[in-house]
C-alpha cells in the first residue's frame, strides 16, 4: 500500500445516521454525507497484510486492497474498474450487504476493520457523478437469444453478463416493477429505488429488454417462451414463506413479514392499494416473530406507521456482543447486531417460543400467548432440544403479527411443475454447474441454493451467465470468479 502506516494513523470512522426520532417520518435513506477526504483516509487503512482474507470473505471476490489503493491515490476511475469486474452491482451491495469482507479483514483481528462497504458503495455514487457508469453495448451480437425469468439480483446479474457476451437478453418480471427483493423486499429507506432505476437505465441502453406483468407458466406460454430463446435462465428465488402453524394462525392480523413489506414498498413508490388489502401498524401493537434482517426491516416499517409498540420475538438464544472461541476469526461472527431499525425503537426478546394467536369474537387478533424456552441436550444426545420453562407462558396484547421466519423452496406450482424441473431434498432446483436437468434450463440465485445474501446472488448470477454462454457458444470469456469463498 502506498501508506502502510494508515491504520496506525486513522480509526475507522463511518457516515452517521440521521436521528432516528427525524427519520422515522420519511422513507429516504438514512445515511449523511460523508467527505470524499475521510473516505479516502479510510482506504488508507487498508494493511498490506500479505494474505487478504477479505477476498475470501467476498462471495463475489472482490479484489478489496487493489480499489483500496486507487481510492488513496485518488483514482476513482480505476477504482471503479477494478470494482466492477467482480460486482455489476456495487451501488446495491454498498447500501445493504452485511460485508462478510470487513469480518474477514485481518485488520478486525485487533481492530475495527476496514470501513470496504463504505468505500464500495462511495466508488460506485462518486462514479456515477463524473459518468465512469454508462452504458457499454456489445459491439457483436452473437445471435442467440436468452431469456432470464426473475429480476432480482441473481436474474438482473446474469442479464447483464449475458449481454455483455453478446447475447440478446429478455427478462421476465411477475410483478409491476422490474427489480424483485431488492424493489418489493427491501425498504426505501435502505435501498432507495431511485437507485435501482438508475442502473435500470444504463442495463436498457446497452439493449437489455425487460417485461413487466409476465408470469411465465401462468399468462406467458412457458414452452412458447422456450422454443423462443436458446437458453433459459430461472431466477424467481426462494417465495414460499415458512409458516407458523399454530392455533389462530386464521385470524385477520396474522401476515407474511413480505406481504406487510412489498405493500408498503408499492405505497410508496405510488401504487394503489385497494384499502380492504390495506396493511398498517398505525396505533397497533406490533409483534415481529422471527429476529434476521426481514424482521428488522418490519420494525422499521413499523416505526414509521407510527405503531403503538413494536416487540421482536426470536427463538434462539441471544448471541453473544463479542466472538467467542467456537466462532474464531476469519468467520463470519455470530454476534448481537443492533440494526437502525432497532435504534429506532423496538423490544427484543430471546428464547421466546409462539404458542398461540388470540382473537375476539370478530376474528380479530388481539393478542398473542408466548412461553420462554431454553435449548437443552437429553442425556445420550448430541442435538440440543427446545424446552419450554414451567410458570413464564403469558399473553402480551398484539393487533398485528408478522411471520419473518425464512423461506422454504422457490415455488413448485406453474413453471417448474410445467417443464418437470427436478429439485434436491431442501425443496431447491437440482443443477449440475447451474444447468437444471433440462438442458437449455439453468437456475441461479435463491432458487438453487436456497434462501441467502444479495451479495450471494449476484454471484450466482455471475457464474450462471457463464454456464450459459459455455453452453451457447462452446467457451466462455466472461470473468470467473477469483478465488474460492466461505459461506456466509
Amino acid at each position: 500500500m502506498s501508506d502502510p502506516k494508515g491504520f496506525m494513523k486513522f480509526k475507522r470512522e463511518t457516515p452517521k445516521t440521521r436521528k432516528p426520532v427525524e427519520r422515522v417520518n420519511d422513507y429516504e435513506e438514512l445515511y449523511q454525507d460523508f467527505s470524499e477526504e475521510k473516505t479516502i483516509k479510510q482506504a488508507t487503512r487498508c494493511m498490506d497484510c500479505g494474505v487478504p482474507f477479505c477476498h475470501n470473505g467476498c462471495p463475489l471476490g472482490n479484489i478489496i486492497p487493489e480499489f483500496n489503493e486507487a481510492v488513496f491515490e485518488q483514482d476513482w476511475q480505476q477504482a471503479f474498474q477494478i470494482l466492477s469486474e467482480t460486482n455489476n452491482f456495487p451501488e446495491f451491495t454498498g447500501r445493504i450487504c452485511p460485508a462478510p469482507c470487513e469480518s474477514a479483514c485481518v485488520l478486525g483481528i485487533n481492530q475495527s476493520p476496514v470501513a470496504i462497504e463504505h468505500i464500495e458503495k462511495s466508488i460506485a455514487e462518486i462514479a456515477y457523478e463524473r459518468g465512469y457508469i454508462k452504458p457499454q453495448a456489445p459491439k457483436i451480437r452473437t445471435g442467440k437469444k436468452v431469456a432470464v425469468i426473475g429480476s432480482g439480483p441473481a436474474g438482473l446479474a446474469a442479464a447483464a453478463q449475458l449481454n455483455k457476451a453478446g447475447h440478446t437478453v429478455t427478462v421476465y418480471e411477475r410483478n409491476t416493477r422490474i427489480g424483485g427483493l431488492l424493489r418489493y423486499g427491501i425498504p426505501d429507506f435502505k435501498l432507495a429505488k431511485k437507485v435501482i432505476d438508475r442502473r435500470l437505465q444504463i442495463m436498457e441502453a446497452e439493449g437489455i429488454r425487460f417485461k413487466t406483468s409476465c408470469n411465465v407458466g401462468v399468462n406467458v406460454d412457458a414452452n412458447e417462451l422456450l422454443e423462443q430463446h436458446d437458453a433459459v435462465v430461472l431466477a424467481g428465488g426462494s417465495t414460499i414463506p415458512r409458516d407458523l402453524k399454530i392455533p389462530g394462525r386464521e385470524l385477520k392480523g396474522v401476515y407474511f413479514a413480505m406481504d406487510f413489506l412489498e405493500q408498503n414498498n408499492k405505497r410508496v413508490a405510488g401504487d394503489k392499494i385497494p384499502k380492504k388489502e390495506e396493511l398498517f401498524a398505525t396505533d397497533k401493537n406490533v409483534t415481529v416473530i422471527g429476529g434476521g434482517d426481514t424482521g428488522a426491516d418490519c420494525v422499521g416499517t413499523s416505526n414509521r406507521h407510527k405503531a403503538a409498540s413494536i416487540t421482536q420475538i426470536e427463538l434462539l438464544a441471544q448471541p453473544p456482543k463479542n466472538r467467542n472461541k467456537q466462532n474464531p476469526w476469519p468467520r463470519y461472527p455470530m454476534v448481537l447486531r443492533t440494526s437502525t431499525s432497532h435504534e429506532e425503537g423496538c423490544d427484543r426478546q430471546w428464547a421466546i417460543l409462539t404458542k398461540e394467536f388470540i382473537g375476539d369474537e370478530k376474528g380479530n387478533l388481539k393478542a398473542i400467548k408466548l412461553v420462554d424456552v431454553k435449548w437443552d441436550t437429553p442425556d445420550g444426545s448430541t442435538r440440543p432440544s427446545l424446552v419450554e420453562i414451567k410458570g413464564t407462558e403469558r399473553e402480551i396484547p398484539c393487533e398485528l403479527a408478522l411471520l419473518a421466519i425464512g423461506f422454504l423452496h422457490p415455488q413448485f406450482e406453474g413453471l417448474l411443475e410445467q417443464w418437470g424441473i427436478e429439485v434436491n431434498e431442501r425443496g431447491n432446483v437440482a443443477d449440475t454447474n447451474y444447468q437444471t436437468n433440462m438442458e437449455k434450463v439453468f437456475v441461479a440465485g435463491d432458487m438453487r441454493r436456497g434462501q441467502s445474501l444479495v451479495v450471494w446472488a449476484i454471484s450466482e448470477g455471475r457464474e450462471a451467465a457463464r454456464s450459459v454462454d459455455q453452453f451457447l457458444m462452446g467457451s466462455t470469456s466472461l470473468e470467473a470468479k477469483a478465488v474460492s469463498v466461505a459461506m456466509v
